[in-house]
């Protein structure tokens, strides 16, 4: 196994510095080409590091919809910044976040190369793609695991996702609160005619994102699969709550819906009709794998699935994105443990995190840059001593 090749062009993560972010009081570390192999035990704060790179990279954690659950208990505020190189352009950058808790600092903050960007708009200058352990329960698990993972491509591949996301989960928010006070008789039905309209046009965008992702991945995902699995062919499926009629837009058919399920929607309290409540099917050679699938299937599935979305993003951008593997060599049986450590050794630079290196090809770890963290700090360890 060889160093990565820079003759392509490639963004990479050259300084990574935190304060007060999780685990970490104050962090300041700088990173190499190649694979970054990042070992510790459980909550040692591996997967605290892989978290603050999504943020800059995505505006918004993986983990947790509560900004202020990552800001160390003892600060009022963190801050994130990372430097990035970029062979492709022979120049640097730089994206900072900063996040509060208390009344005087209490929102998000972004800046890029020193200029104020919303959070929601950072997709693009560091793209990501996350495999978290809890990834591996994609097929199993309930529709918001499923509509995440494909929401995380979206704001890739579409600039303006971020903030449209934003604005129809501010707007679903306000509108369950009036449909609760329409029920209690507090408020006017007219009231609701402004976010009907959000959630027909905003709601409308998002289904139409996604359906685009899904069919952009259908090709490297059949490919992806078939390499790995050698079965299928694997497709995935919009499951829509609110289908088009042959002659209708998405928002038209979102607001003839919305209408259909007035009155059920005063009962419950809650609005039954927007991509909140889509989901997205699995299908091996045509049939829903949910609830049929082998374990061995589903990890083949969902391994596809990430890889196929770096194989994607590397082409539309004309680099690859940073690829973060947290913690799941652990779950992957020696087939499918090979099949990443070929991809990790073409790329320009990766993350792993893992408890133990035994865990991981020798090949892999002996190519690599091997970290320990331990006590909001981390250091680098010698081949020597590996």
């Amino acid at each position: 196994m060889t160093g990565a090749s820079t003759a392509t062009p490639t963004t990479v993560v050259e300084r990574l510095a935190l304060t007060d972010f999780r685990s970490y009081p104050s962090l300041a570390v700088e990173f190499p080409l190649g694979t970054q192999v990042v070992v510790g035990p459980n909550a040692a704060g591996k997967t605290n590091l892989l978290e603050a790179l999504v943020v800059l990279g995505t505006g918004r954690s993986h983990r947790t919809t509560t900004d202020s659950e990552m800001v160390n208990w003892s600060a009022d505020f963190c801050r994130l910044e990372v430097a990035l190189g970029d062979s492709g352009a022979d120049r640097r950058s730089t994206v900072e976040v900063v996040i509060g808790r208390t009344p005087a600092i209490s929102r998000k903050r972004a800046k890029v190369n020193g200029v104020a960007r919303r959070p929601a708009t950072l997709s693009g200058t560091l793209p990501v793609v996350v495999f978290a352990p809890e990834d591996m329960l994609l097929l199993v698990g309930g529709p918001t695991l499923r509509r995440q993972a494909v929401d995380a491509l979206v704001e890739q591949l579409e600039p303006a996702a971020g903030a449209t996301f934003s604005t129809y989960a501010r707007g679903l928010t306000q509108r369950n609160n009036l449909l609760r006070a329409l029920r209690e008789g507090t408020a006017e039905r007219t009231e609701l005619a402004y976010w009907d309209g959000l959630v027909c046009e905003e709601g409308g965008l998002i289904v139409e994102w996604r359906q685009r992702a899904l069919a952009e991945l259908a090709g490297p995902l059949a490919r992806t699969h078939d390499e790995i699995a050698g079965e299928g062919p694997l497709s995935l499926s919009y499951i829509s709550n609110a289908e088009p009629l042959p002659t209708e837009s998405t928002q038209a058919a979102l607001r003839r819906r919305l209408a259909e399920t007035a009155d059920k929607e005063l009962w419950n309290g809650a609005t039954l009709v927007g991509p909140h409540r889509d989901d997205i099917g699995f299908e091996l050679d045509g049939r829903q794998m949910a609830g049929a699938a082998s374990r061995g299937q589903q990890r083949s599935a969902i391994l596809a699935f990430k890889l196929a979305q770096l194989e994607l993003l590397t082409v539309l951008r004309g680099r690859p994105p940073l690829l973060l593997l947290d913690d799941v060599f652990s779950e992957l049986d020696p087939q499918r443990r090979g099949q990443l450590v070929r991809r990790l050794a073409a790329l320009p630079q990766a993350f792993v995190t893992t408890t133990t290196v035994d865990d991981l090809h020798p090949s892999l770890v002996a190519a690599a840059t091997v970290w320990t963290v331990a006590d909001g700090r981390i250091e680098r360890l010698a081949a020597a001593t590996r």
